[in-house]
């Protein structure tokens, strides 16, 4: 993320590189190529067009520069930003680009739209800062070693200082953007392809994108990206919203190289170590680290469903059968700063939501759950799949809203669950046992107020095997009468995994959402 208050003033244009033509020295600034025309209906035609030819890896600059950009070089490679897209008030919202690197390996093309034409961005060495020695310098001008871009906070938004950056698009088709606490966190991506099979994994590249602004910060950002892989092409359009968080009105146009085993709609990725469900003992001094902590889902039925994540031993899909859900996404609900104690904030990490448009048919919600002992890895994904197969030739197109935000964007009546406590279950009178595995949900919300413990809501309780010992339904000793919890001890036997469900009724009503556990006996 740039920072303004790090930021160096200009340097002569002539000092930076000796290639620049007298023009450029004289007046250093973005470059355009000519204008050409350009729509949706034009990209979607050229996508036609690219499927039904075999596909051609993007361009990318010489690998053995690219190997020796590291960490510390792209720290220190920061576009300039005088010399940004729609800088100095002509748009409200000024975009930067990011360079090539040990990671991004491939370069991206950049155009800006004006009315109804587009004009690409040519690379200039002196758009970065970037230092003498930095292996940036030794790369032409084409292919350009722009990999990517981002969206910077209007620079009247003092407010904002320091948290300049909210939305990025980098490194094959992943994106991220903030919530209402301007910090990124978890990932979302435009197309997963076979997470999780035996097929190799491709991750299709956005290798174009198209730029275009309005005058006020009111107006829509449009962007639109072309991804191109060995299996698939498709022409994307983001219609962004910076309100107080970010949404996104997401189109994608999808053609079928070749038939896909798992295509995963709408993707996010995140990261999930441990939290306060089950800590591994000493393996950090934190509490808990995690962007996300659970997985919610609304269902075609109405159903609402809360689903801890786990850092299983072995990897996990779980899969939440479905008919046009309402919406899904993985969440971080626990907000405290002292659950983490971390100065990379992990509480103020924004949620990701997706809402579909239209009706998606029959499928499943996805979840991926990678084993981790590291928080540099991401190693949940979420996606939704649709239940037909996919076959060459195919043509798919939809349509969602992307929320990214703090808390659930659509809160319901419900009692949310916010916490999945675990520990040794006990019979009463004797030692800690072994063999018994102890639960403590908790549920928070206004409609809870109404009870008391003279007269507790039922706890609807089921598992996949095993036997229930020890259910006790209460209020919290916090004194919150909006908030109660429900302990229970599970005696199961073997390794396999246990699903459980959970929701508190009263008179015959739900009055929370539906915990959805997955168990695992053999994290124990």
């Amino acid at each position: 993320m740039i920072s303004r208050r790090h930021l160096l003033q200009i340097a002569v244009a002539a000092q930076i590189s000796p290639l620049l033509s007298a023009a450029e020295a004289a007046a250093p600034g973005l470059k355009f190529a000519d204008a050409e025309a350009f729509s949706y209906d034009s990209l979607k035609a050229r996508v036609i067009e690219m499927a039904k030819k075999p596909y051609a890896l993007p361009p990318m600059p010489d690998p053995a520069v690219l190997k020796t950009m590291d960490y510390d070089v792209a720290k220190n490679t920061t576009f300039n930003p005088e010399l940004a897209l729609y800088a100095h008030g002509a748009g409200p919202y000024p975009v930067t680009f990011l360079a090539v690197g040990q990671i991004f390996l491939k370069s991206v093309r950049m155009h800006v739209i004006e009315g109804h034409e587009s004009r690409e961005i040519l690379y200039r060495p002196y758009y970065f800062h970037h230092g003498a020695n930095n292996p940036l310098g030794q790369l032409p001008n084409d292919p350009s070693p722009m990999a990517g871009l981002e969206f910077n906070q209007a620079a009247d938004k003092p407010d904002l200082k320091g948290h300049e950056g909210w939305a990025r698009f980098i490194g094959a088709s992943y994106f991220r953007a903030v919530g209402e606490s301007n910090q990124f966190g978890l990932s979302a991506r435009g197309l997963a392809q076979n997470t999780g099979v035996a097929n190799p994994e491709e991750f299709p590249d956005f290798t174009e994108f198209w730029v275009q602004e309005g005058a006020r910060d009111s107006d829509p950002v449009h962007l639109y990206a072309l991804l191109d892989g060995p299996s698939v092409v498709g022409a994307y359009r983001f219609i962004m919203h910076r309100d107080a968080a970010v949404t996104m009105d997401i189109t994608c146009d999808l053609h079928l190289r070749k038939p896909i085993e798992r295509l995963g709609i709408a993707p996010l990725t995140s990261m999930y170590w441990y939290s306060e469900t089950l800590k591994p003992l000493a393996e950090d001094w934190r509490p808990e680290i995690h962007d996300s902590d659970g997985v919610a889902i609304w269902t075609g039925t109405g159903e609402h469903l809360w689903r801890p994540l786990n850092s299983p031993k072995h990897l996990m899909i779980s899969s939440f059968v479905d008919e046009s859900p309402r919406g899904f996404g993985l969440m971080q609900r626990d907000k405290t700063y002292d659950h983490y104690l971390d100065g990379v904030y992990y509480e103020k990490r924004p949620c990701g939501w997706v809402e579909p448009i239209g009706k998606w048919g029959a499928g499943s919600v996805q979840l991926v759950e990678i084993p981790t002992n590291n928080e540099i890895y991401d190693n949940i994904i979420l996606f939704w799949v649709p239940k037909e197969p996919t076959t060459a030739g195919q043509h798919l197109t939809y349509e969602y809203k992307l929320h990214w935000t703090d808390k659930d964007p659509h809160p319901g009546p419900l009692a949310l669950c916010i916490a999945t406590r675990m520990g040794q279950g006990a019979i009463q009178g004797a030692p800690r046992s072994k063999t018994l595995r102890k639960f403590v949900v908790e549920f928070e919300g206004a409609v809870l107020k109404q009870l008391a413990d003279e007269h507790p809501p039922e706890s609807v309780l089921t598992a996949s095997r095993g036997t229930f010992l020890n259910i006790i339904t209460e209020s919290s000793p916090d004194g919150d009468d909006a908030h109660w919890r429900v302990q229970f001890d599970l005696d199961v036997q073997g390794t396999e995994p246990v699903e459980l469900r959970l929701f508190l009724r009263f008179n015959g009503e739900a009055l929370t959402e539906t915990w959805a556990y997955q168990y695992h006996p053999f994290n124990t």
